[in-house]
Order: C-alpha cells, then sequence, then structure tokens
C-alpha cells in the first residue's frame, strides 16, 4: 500500500535548507535596495559634520565660537548652533583628518543602529518565538533604510548617540533602578536641547529621582562648559539659542514640527505666536498625558516614543533626521499587532488600537509607516523652502508628511500588555535585551514600588 504523504507541516519541518535560503534571499534583497535608497542621500557629503569640524578650526584659531557660518543654497548663512558642551566633544575630531573623523561617525552611528535595533527587537523575538538571528538581521537592515538613519549617516549627524543615550536610561537604567539613572537623558539634554522633553517625562511619570539626576548631570556639563568658554557659554544661552534663523529656513520642507508646518503657510511672514504656543501647548498636555498613562501601565517602549513624537513636534527645528521616533513606533505597532486575543486588554481606555476588532490592522499599518518613512519627505524630492499650496491637497500632505503622522501617532500608538506578565509601576517583567554593562546590577535592598526613584 503506497504511503500517504506528508502533511504540510511535515513537509515544512524536514525542509530546514529551504527556509535557510528563503531568510539568505530575504537578507540579500534587502542589502541589494539599500544602495538605491541611500543614493540621493549621498549628495548630502557630510555637510552637516563639515560645519562642525570648519566650526572648530575656526573656534581653535581663536574666532568666538558662534561667529562662524558657511553659505548654503537652499538656506542661507548656516552657523554652528549645539551648546558649547558639544563643542568640547567635537573640538577633539578637528585634530584628525577629515576622512577618519568622518569615518569615526559613520562607524559609531552604525554601531547605534544596531545596538538599539537588538534592544527594541529583542523582546519581541522572545515573547513571539521568532527566529533571533534573521529577525535581528532583517531588523537591522530595515532600520538603515529608514530616511531618519540615511540623513543621520549622510549629513554625518549625532543623533544615533542621542538616541543610544536616552534607550539607554529609560529603558534598562530607570525602570531597574539604577543608581546612574537619568545620567545618560541629562548627558543628551546638555548636548542637544532636543532630549531635554525626556526629563519632562520622568517628572511627569514620578521619577523623581531620576528626573533630579538628569538635570544634576545636564547643568554639571553645562557648567564645566561655561567654565572652559565662559563668553561663548554666555553668548549662546542669553542670544543665539532664541536664533531660529541660525538654523536654516523654518519653511523649508525638512523641517517636519508644528512651527515648520504653520511656518510653510504663512511664508514669508512668521506664523503667529501665540497659535503655535497654543498648538504646542496641546499637543504637550496629550502626548505626555498619554506617555504617563503608558507608563503607568508598564509599557515603558510605548512611553519614551510618545515622548519622542512630542519632542519633535513642539521644538522650533525638527530636521528629518531628527525624528528616529518612527521606528520603535512601527516595533511597537507590529507587536501589539501580533499579539494572541487572550492577551488584549479589555480597557479600551488604553488607546483605539488595541480593541480585538481592529488589532490586526495594526500590522498593515505598521507596515504603511514603514513604507512612508523608508521612501521619506526629502530624499526623492527637492522641494526647497517656500509656501506650501494650500489648494493642492497633495502638496499639503506630502510636504508636512511626518508632522501629520505624528500627530496620528500620538493617538493611536497602542498602549501594550504585559502577556501575562506581571506589571508594576516600576514596569513589566518581560523578556528584555540585555543591558549595558554598567548597568547590570541590583541595588542591595529593595525599594518600595511606589514609582519613584
Amino acid at each position: 500500500m503506497p504511503a500517504e504523504p506528508a502533511a504540510p507541516s511535515a513537509l515544512v519541518e524536514e525542509d530546514p535548507g529551504g527556509r535557510r535560503v528563503r531568510r539568505l534571499l530575504t537578507v540579500l534583497a534587502l542589502v541589494a535596495v539599500l544602495p538605491a535608497l541611500y543614493l540621493p542621500g549621498l549628495v548630502h557629503d557630510f555637510f552637516d559634520l563639515k560645519i562642525y569640524m570648519r566650526a572648530m578650526e575656526w573656534w581653535a584659531a581663536g574666532n568666538p565660537l558662534y561667529d562662524y557660518s558657511q553659505p548654503d543654497r537652499v538656506q542661507g548663512a548656516l552657523y554652528f548652533t549645539y551648546p558649547p558642551f558639544s563643542a568640547l566633544l567635537l573640538r577633539p575630531f578637528a585634530m584628525l583628518p577629515l576622512g577618519a573623523t568622518i569615518t569615526v561617525f559613520t562607524v559609531l552611528t552604525a554601531i547605534g543602529v544596531v545596538v538599539t535595533t537588538r534592544w527594541l527587537v529583542d523582546p519581541l523575538v522572545a515573547r513571539h518565538g521568532l527566529p533571533r538571528l534573521f529577525t535581528l538581521t532583517v531588523a537591522v537592515l530595515l532600520a538603515f533604510a529608514v530616511e531618519s538613519t540615511r540623513e543621520t549617516i549622510t549629513f554625518g549627524q549625532i543623533n544615533m548617540l542621542l538616541v543610544v543615550l536616552i534607550l539607554t536610561d529609560l529603558l534598562f537604567a530607570v525602570p531597574r533602578g539604577s543608581r546612574w539613572a537619568g545620567v545618560a537623558v541629562g548627558l543628551a539634554t546638555a548636548l542637544k536641547l532636543f532630549p531635554g522633553i525626556f526629563i519632562v517625562y520622568l517628572l511627569v511619570t514620578r521619577r523623581w529621582r531620576a528626573a533630579a539626576v538628569a538635570s544634576a548631570t545636564a547643568a554639571a556639563a553645562t557648567l564645566l562648559a561655561a567654565a572652559v568658554a565662559p563668553r561663548d557659554s554666555w553668548r549662546f544661552w542669553t542670544h543665539e539659542l532664541w536664533a531660529t534663523d541660525r538654523v536654516g529656513r523654518t519653511d523649508y520642507t525638512g523641517n517636519q514640527s508644528l512651527f515648520g508646518l504653520l511656518s510653510r503657510f504663512t511664508v514669508p511672514e512668521k506664523p503667529d505666536r501665540l497659535v503655535w504656543l497654543l498648538l504646542v501647548a496641546a499637543v504637550t498636555v496629550y502626548g505626555l498625558w498619554r506617555a504617563w498613562r503608558a507608563a503607568r501601565a508598564g509599557d515603558v517602549l510605548t512611553g519614551l516614543t510618545l515622548t519622542g513624537l512630542v519632542g519633535g513636534l513642539v521644538s522650533p527645528i525638527t530636521w528629518t533626521h531628527h525624528i528616529y521616533w518612527f521606528i520603535p513606533a512601527v516595533v511597537i505597532m507590529l507587536d501589539a499587532g501580533l499579539r494572541p486575543a487572550r492577551d488584549r486588554p479589555a480597557d479600551d481606555d488604553l488607546g483605539p488600537a488595541v480593541r480585538p476588532a481592529r488589532i490586526r490592522w495594526l500590522v498593515v499599518a505598521a507596515v504603511a509607516i514603514y513604507l512612508v518613512i523608508a521612501y521619506g519627505v526629502v530624499s526623492f524630492q527637492d522641494w526647497g523652502a517656500g509656501p506650501a499650496r494650500i489648494d493642492d491637497p497633495v502638496d499639503v500632505l506630502t510636504r508636512n508628511t511626518y508632522v501629520l503622522l505624528s500627530l496620528l501617532l500620538l493617538v493611536v500608538l497602542p498602549v501594550r500588555p504585559a502577556a501575562g506578565d506581571r506589571v508594576t509601576e516600576a514596569g513589566p517583567h518581560v523578556p528584555r535585551a540585555r543591558p549595558p554593562r554598567w548597568i547590570r546590577w541590583r541595588p542591595k535592598t529593595k525599594l518600595a514600588s511606589n514609582g519613584q526613584n
């Protein structure tokens, strides 16, 4: 009697070679696509990094740091705009050949992308039983394909350093009650003001000690810079900090903030400051309220992602390479969409996207968002600066895509349940990536679970 054909599941189990081939082809396909995505960005030719290095040479020659300027055909004169503490860390690189500095920045950014992507994806691998090496490899390649990563690398920006510091603190040090909690966020804030929104997040979530440590660290780094360069520090904090025109034209399409959106509707006039401040207040209150709810429910990643999106919206200048926070948003939506029905919360107040009737749409939405941030806002268009055509909905949408997407995510980004794991105000006990070595310790005395440290 002839043998019965094997069941489809058995055939899959007995075909590891075919599965490996398919995975290899997937990885090779992604690798092949990356050069085409990076080609437009290569025209940047590390433009920002070159400004930094020329400004450092200018400063080392005895000139006032914030007098340095460089012409740009689209945005006019561009200046060194970072706080003095950033200048202290950048100045040694001016002693290296430019090619060596570019190599160092590119390698460090690449390492940052790999490390942070692992931190985001490792919990999903453990939770959903995904093949770890293949999933992490694909996730890293997809992260390199996103416009914010491409712009960071090809401009020579320091954004991934800031992201590493923020995630180290808020994913590991703060939830674990580390004595170092807040230090990394404080350093990031001293380097570039945008991360200061995460100190506000620590206050909103009642992480009093971490917020105090972050504030003290930022103040100490700032005072160190003031001791080394008192005149430049005084000038920055009393004048240059408030001069948004030093960074570039606010109506340039690459500025994906609320102020940028308003500027594109009012150019050549400046936006009404009262209208902008009212929008900033509304977005900040609502966004941080949702971030607080996420942290209270134990979803730390959603809390800090919402905070990052708020920061991008309310900052006067938010270039496309600043908006890293779409990447964790996609991870969160995929995780929520892949969870079985029994792990979904009954509390609709956690967010509209977690209702069972809509849950599978999260996967579709995550894929759609990823395609948008991979194609990007400025990579394949030469928008330049100028007014948006209000009578053209397509023009309004395409030139403000990240602003509108950020606002949408503030509303629909789901707060994930703990998938059957115990949840406390200090965070969920779920499988996590290994934290950096310097925070792999436990306090000798167990603190009360009161949401503070």
